[in-house]
C-alpha cells in the first residue's frame, strides 16, 4: 500500500512538470499574430494559383472548340454544317413524239442541280445534263455542264457572278424545268432564234435598280457560226468548250415585276464578230428580244419577239442577216392539277431574202396535267405549214417531266 502512494505521487510530479514546460514553450502575442500573417499569405497564394488554372482549363476549352470549327471549315465532309449548306436538285423529261418526221421515244434529258452556300454573301451552283439517255462514240447523246458558277453579294441587291451560266434572253433559256411551261418540246422560235438552251463562260452583275426593276449584265464568250451552216444562231453555241474568245459579247436584260404574276423584259446583245474573225464577209452581230409572261388567277399568256441583225456580205447572201420569230401562247388552269394551251409559232433563220422560202409556222394546243406541282404529264398535237421545199411536220406528242 505505501509503494502505490508513492507512485501516484510521482506520477503528479511529472504531470504537472509536463504542463509547465510545456507553457514555457507557447509563443507570445506578437509571434502568434506572425504565425496567422504567414498563414494568410499561404492561403492567397493557393487561392491564386488555383484561379490561374482554372484560367488555362477555360482557355485550353475554348482552343479546342476554334480548332474544331476551323477544321469543320478545312475539312467540309468530316462536318454537318457542309451537308446543311449543300443543295442538290434537278429535273428530266421523256418524250413520245408521232410525227411526219419521227416516231420515238426519248429520255430526252437528265439534269442534276449541285449547290454550296459558302457564307451569307457567297455561294456556288452547277447543272449536269445527259441528253438522251447515253452518251460517247456513236451514241445519241451527251453529257454537258450547262451551269457552273460563283455568286457573291456585293450589297443586299447587287450580286456579281463568274463562271459558267444561262444567257438572261428569252423565257425559257433562264427557266426551263418541264413542270414550268406548256408543250411537250420546248418552243421552236426560243430554240432556233434565241437559241435555247445557251449557256455561256463570263462573268457579270445583276440587281434590282428600284423596287419592281431589275437588270442583268454579262460579259462573256460569243457565237462560233460560219457560211457553211448559213451562219444559223444555234449552230454557233460553242457551249464553254475550248471556246474561242477572239469576239466576246455582251448582253443586257432589262426585267419589270412590279405586278404579282407578271414579268416583262427586254434583252439587248452585241458581238463584234459572229465567226470570231474567221470569215472576212460576216461581220458584228445585234439580237433583240422581248416577252412577256403573265399569270393572272387562271389565265396565262406568254408572248415573246426576238430578232437577230447580222453584218456582212456572207449572211447576206444567203438571207441570214435577218432571222427573226415570234409566238403568242395563251393558257387556261381549269383546275390547279388540269391546264389546256394553245401557241402559235412562227420563224425563219433566213428572213433576210423572201427567195429562200424558209419562213415555218407551227401551231400547237394540248393539255398539262399536274398530279404534283413538280411533276407533270403533256400531251400536245403539232401542225406545221412550211413555205417552199420545206417539209411540214404534222402529229401528236407526249411527254412526262419533274423537278425537286
Amino acid at each position: 500500500m505505501k509503494f502505490n502512494i508513492q507512485s501516484s505521487s510521482l506520477a503528479a510530479v511529472l504531470l504537472v512538470g509536463s504542463n509547465l514546460a510545456a507553457a514555457a514553450k507557447m509563443p507570445g502575442a506578437e509571434e502568434m499574430w506572425k504565425i496567422i500573417q504567414q498563414q494568410q499569405r499561404e492561403i492567397e497564394a493557393l487561392k491564386a494559383g488555383q484561379k490561374a488554372n482554372t484560367e488555362k482549363v477555360e482557355a485550353t476549352a475554348e482552343a479546342v472548340e476554334d480548332t474544331a470549327t476551323a477544321t469543320q471549315g478545312a475539312h467540309p465532309a468530316s462536318g454537318s454544317a457542309w451537308i446543311e449548306n449543300t443543295q442538290v436538285g434537278g429535273y428530266g423529261e421523256m418524250h413520245y413524239n408521232n410525227l411526219d418526221s419521227k416516231d420515238e421515244i426519248d429520255f430526252h434529258r437528265f439534269v442534276l442541280f449541285f449547290g454550296h452556300q459558302f457564307s451569307d454573301r457567297l455561294r456556288f451552283f452547277s447543272e449536269l445534263e445527259v441528253e438522251h439517255a447515253e452518251s460517247g462514240d456513236g451514241q445519241n447523246g451527251e453529257v454537258e455542264l450547262e451551269q457552273a458558277y460563283i455568286e457573291y453579294d456585293i450589297t443586299q441587291t447587287q450580286r456579281a457572278r463568274a463562271g459558267l451560266f444561262l444567257v438572261p434572253v428569252g423565257i425559257l433559256n433562264p427557266t426551263h424545268e418541264p413542270a414550268t411551261f406548256y408543250g411537250v418540246e420546248r418552243n421552236p422560235v426560243e430554240s432556233n432564234i434565241i437559241p435555247t438552251t445557251w449557256w455561256v463562260g463570263g462573268g457579270g452583275l445583276s440587281g434590282e435598280i428600284m423596287p419592281g426593276w431589275s437588270y442583268d449584265f454579262s460579259i462573256h464568250e460569243g457565237l462560233d457560226t460560219s457560211a457553211s451552216n448559213n451562219y444559223a444562231v444555234r449552230k454557233g453555241r460553242q457551249k464553254t468548250s475550248e471556246a474561242n474568245a477572239n469576239d466576246l459579247a455582251s448582253t443586257l436584260r432589262i426585267k419589270w415585276t412590279g405586278m404579282p404574276g407578271v414579268e416583262l423584259a427586254a434583252s439587248a446583245q452585241y458581238q463584234q464578230d459572229v465567226t470570231q474573225s474567221s470569215d472576212a464577209n460576216a461581220g458584228n452581230a445585234w439580237l433583240y428580244e422581248a416577252h412577256a409572261d403573265i399569270e393572272r388567277s387562271s389565265f396565262g399568256l406568254r408572248t415573246l419577239y426576238a430578232m437577230w441583225d447580222l453584218d456582212g456580205s456572207g449572211p447576206r447572201s444567203v438571207g441570214a442577216d435577218k432571222q427573226e420569230g415570234f409566238y403568242i401562247e395563251p393558257s387556261y388552269k381549269i383546275t390547279p392539277e388540269w391546264g389546256v394551251f394553245a401557241r402559235y409559232n412562227r420563224w425563219d433563220n433566213q428572213a433576210g431574202d423572201s427567195n429562200f422560202n424558209s419562213e415555218k409556222k407551227q401551231l400547237n394546243a394540248g393539255v398539262n396535267y399536274w398530279p404534283h406541282p413538280d411533276v407533270v404529264l403533256k400531251a400536245d398535237v403539232q401542225q406545221q405549214d412550211n413555205e417552199g421545199s420545206n417539209k411540214n411536220d404534222n402529229g401528236f406528242n407526249l411527254g412526262v417531266g419533274y423537278q425537286f
